[in-house]
């Protein structure tokens, strides 16, 4: 009988199939660390653009984290129920809404921030500083992202 692992080797070794499993690690260490702060992974990327971008009209802030709008008008409202972000007509254009953040609301992010390095760092953990410094540079080139 052959090696049980022997079908999975070629799959194992595609640089694709690593990055998703490193990536589903990272998102599982992320969304728990959140998790513990009542937060989730959604709510954590909106509430961090509404701090980058407020005052930002709701279908901007849409757009900018690539979240469909009736999602995106769920999150808001369980972020706007719980009083860390406020709707408000955007000064701008009285016919939108601009969304910022409340005191409460980076306050939390602030905790999360903090939560989703420690995580990263767990993730991370077994790279040295220079190693970790060369791995983000490499994710950023293969993702063709920019920080």
């Amino acid at each position: 009988m052959a090696d049980a692992e022997a079908p999975l080797a070629a799959i194992r070794s595609l640089p694709s199939w690593l990055l998703g499993r490193a990536a589903a690690r990272g998102r599982a260490l992320v969304a728990e660390a959140l998790a513990a702060e009542g937060m989730k992974m959604w709510h954590h990327v909106v509430l961090s653009a509404v701090r980058d971008l407020a005052p930002v009209a709701q279908a901007d802030l849409g757009r900018g984290v690539g979240l469909d709008p009736k999602d995106l008008v769920g999150v808001l409202n369980d972020l706007q129920s719980a009083g860390l972000v406020l709707r408000e007509p955007d000064p701008r254009d009285r016919r939108k809404n601009a969304v910022s953040l409340t005191d409460e609301g980076a306050r939390l992010l602030a905790r999360c921030e903090k939560a989703a390095r420690e995580a990263d760092d767990e993730l991370l953990a077994p790279l040295s500083p220079a190693e970790r410094d060369r791995f983000m540079a490499l994710l950023i080139r293969v993702s063709g992202t920019r920080t």
